[in-house]
């Protein structure tokens, strides 16, 4: 069981979507230059959950700051569920957003999240994920049943591990009770964008059959934005992983090769979604 991450529940069919999780990594670099005294990790779901949950994740204080602690949130195309372990009724929602998000924590602080692949939250709650866009939300005025459970099975004593077995048992559940909605011309033209790393043309490589509009409708219900904003969201990621040096990036002109018209569009797009230049963020 514990080798088929991508099965329906109680199937031995792959589910056509699993390809999402195979061809896209979003990454939080920020936390990697986090403070003194401040952790980061991530663990996976069960392998059962892993075409849903890309992770769960603790951001906590290991010790007491001096001060309040900025943490910066990138541009990934994901929707989080997060909370206070210390107080689990503080519980978010925060859904897709285009640009860079900072929060300013105490100078103690202990968060735990899920972190959902592009279009699974909506799957799992059928939720308007354009709903949500561009903000974050008290869990409970979106999923009150989650919010409470969250409230009820969480505190902060519990290690990581525990935590993770809570996560596992409940959304498992919550899979096993949802009615999955197939829609090949969604994930046929989030396959298109994914296998191209972001570089598409809208109107001519994401012809799957359907009109411009649908497309739209379908991208801003299950995404949260339209089919453009994603994928320019996915090709500032696909940078963040390429890691490129200061020089790399004037040498090879990585920003060409990422269908960037020139090197101040490519500055500018990406500084909205990360919250500095691209120098500052690889520290070259």
């Amino acid at each position: 069981m514990f080798n088929t991450p991508y099965l329906y529940p109680n199937s031995t069919s792959l589910h056509p979507f699993a390809t999402i999780r195979n061809l896209y990594t979003p990454i939080q670099p920020t936390i990697k230059q986090s403070a003194e005294h401040v952790t980061y990790h991530e663990f996976l779901p069960h392998p059962r959950l892993q075409t849903f949950i890309y992770c769960y994740w603790q951001l906590k204080t290991t010790a007491p700051l001096s001060d309040q602690f900025k943490y910066r949130v990138v541009a990934d195309g994901c929707i989080d569920i997060f909370f206070e372990l210390n107080n689990p009724k503080e519980n978010y929602i925060m859904g897709f957003c285009k640009q860079y998000t900072e929060f300013a924590l105490d100078n103690n602080f202990n968060y735990v999240g899920i972190r959902f692949l592009p279009t699974m939250f909506p799957q799992l709650f059928k939720v308007n994920a354009a709903e949500l866009s561009n903000r974050f939300e008290h869990l409970s005025n979106v999923l009150p049943a989650t919010a409470d459970f969250i409230t009820n099975h969480l505190h902060e004593a519990l290690p990581a591990a525990d935590i993770a077995d809570i996560f596992n048992t409940y959304f498992l559940q919550t899979v096993a009770a949802t009615d999955i909605n197939n829609d090949s011309r969604l994930y046929d033209a989030l396959t298109r964008i994914l296998n191209n790393c972001g570089v598409v043309d809208i109107e001519k490589d994401l012809n799957t059959g359907i009109s411009a509009r649908q497309l739209r409708r379908l991208f801003e219900f299950y995404i949260g934005d339209t089919a453009k904003t994603f994928s320019k969201v996915v090709r500032f990621q696909h940078i963040l992983k390429a890691k490129p040096s200061a020089q790399s990036l004037r040498q090879n002109k990585l920003f060409f090769d990422s269908g960037y018209y020139d090197q101040s569009h490519f500055i500018k797009e990406f500084r909205n979604f990360y919250g500095v230049t691209p120098s500052k963020a690889f520290g070259r």
